[in-house]
């Protein structure tokens, strides 16, 4: 008989409540609840399986990576900003020294070791490899509802690149010649005919600026990148990606939704106005989901005045639609009371800024940025997964 979601995480959380947490506490001392949810992230994701040990055959041995790259997830839990303040943390706090793998102080590495174990893990995209094992033992055996898809801003601090003196011929203006009909195609088009590897290539990721209207209606602007994750019910995140920040959100959509679907099954792509495309819709549909994306009020059709001079009065006033309901969602009750399940992906933004440290980010370049982040969203995942079961 196979277990379901929640059998398989009550019986993790009650080995780890009734003998691990219990042997743990007489060896270092009471666990606090970043302590305990650190105890069940590296219990859960078994580093040891994506980290090779033991020692070259030449040259200097490496310092121990799993317990430097405990220490990052430890990082992110324990809301440390930097690595310097990490490293100050593990020589005087002994419960989380020992938790992360050192007996001693004098076994803490250099910074330096800290910071060459981190662009090693960032290069070689390990909390991404942890994160999608994670995904794949929990919830990639059952099928999931909902998946919602939504971008945040992520701040970083470091410059703009140099533009290159290289630029893409312009197009004459005007309609083209008969037979001349090389016109480029937009990247939504050219995705439905791509693979993973190529979409992805194609996404730009260095630092720009970005800019969205904020819930007072005014622009908000920032200078970094974008994180695009899709959540599944629970609040669980499966999987994401990070863009610049100028890139609009339609275009992660199609190549967020593959990875997504190789990882589990939904039924419903739940998406504001942004994701508004016929290619969206297509490609949604194409992978068996049920597209659930609302309704851009540019796109409202208004009757034209030949047909709105026709009407009298009453009905004229009738018949044109108001702003509030050009603003509606085209959903029926059922589907309009799914699609208010989409506020869990902006809880779990809000949670991954305020909790696990993507509000404040010291790291440069997309590959350390990515890293940082998705340790966090690593330690969310594991930790919305055991509310499940609790």
């Amino acid at each position: 008989m196979q277990l379901t979601l929640r059998e398989r995480l009550s019986q993790f959380t009650q080995l780890t409540q009734t003998t691990l947490f219990d042997r743990l506490s007489e060896e270092v001392g009471p666990l606090t609840e970043s302590a305990r949810l650190l105890v069940s992230v590296v219990g859960m994701i078994a580093l040891n399986r994506h980290i090779p040990g033991g020692r070259g055959p030449l040259g200097r041995p490496l310092q121990d990576r799993l317990a430097l790259a405990t220490a990052f997830v430890a990082r992110v839990i324990y809301k440390i900003e930097t690595t310097r303040k990490l490293i100050e943390r593990l020589h005087t706090d002994r419960q989380l020294r020992c938790l992360c793998g050192w007996n001693s102080p004098r076994h803490i590495p250099h910074e330096s070791t800290f910071s060459r174990a981190f662009a090693e893990f960032a290069r070689s995209e390990l909390p991404q490899r942890l994160h999608e094992a994670v995904i794949r033992d929990t919830v990639g055996t059952r099928l999931a509802g909902h998946i919602t898809r939504d971008s945040t801003a992520i701040e970083a601090r470091e410059h703009f690149p140099k533009k290159s003196g290289t630029e893409l011929p312009r197009r004459k203006r005007g309609r083209p010649k008969k037979g001349d009909r090389s016109l480029p195609t937009k990247r939504l088009a050219r995705q439905r005919r791509q693979n993973l590897a190529e979409m992805l290539k194609e996404l730009p990721r260095q630092c720009s600026l970005g800019v969205k209207k904020a819930a007072d209606g005014n622009q908000r602007y920032w200078r970094g990148y974008k994180l695009h994750m899709d959540v599944i019910d629970g609040q669980i995140p499966i999987s994401c990606l990070l863009t610049s920040a100028s890139l609009h959100d339609s275009q992660v959509a199609i190549p967020l939704a593959t990875i997504s679907a190789g990882r589990v099954e939904s039924l419903y792509d739940v998406m504001d106005c942004a994701y508004e495309a016929h290619e969206i819709y297509a490609h949604s549909r194409q992978l068996g989901h049920v597209p659930l994306i609302a309704r851009n009020t540019g796109t409202v059709p208004i009757p034209h005045r030949s047909e709105q001079n026709t009407l009298r009065g009453g009905d004229r006033r009738r018949k044109l639609p108001t702003r509030r309901e050009r603003k509606r969602p085209p959903f029926d009750p059922a589907e309009a009371r799914r699609y208010n399940i989409r506020t869990m992906s902006e809880r779990v933004n809000a949670r991954l800024k305020d909790e696990f440290g993507a509000h404040r980010i010291w790291v440069r370049g997309p590959q350390k940025i990515m890293a940082h982040l998705m340790f966090g969203v690593l330690a969310l995942t594991v930790d919305q997964l055991l509310r499940l079961a609790g």
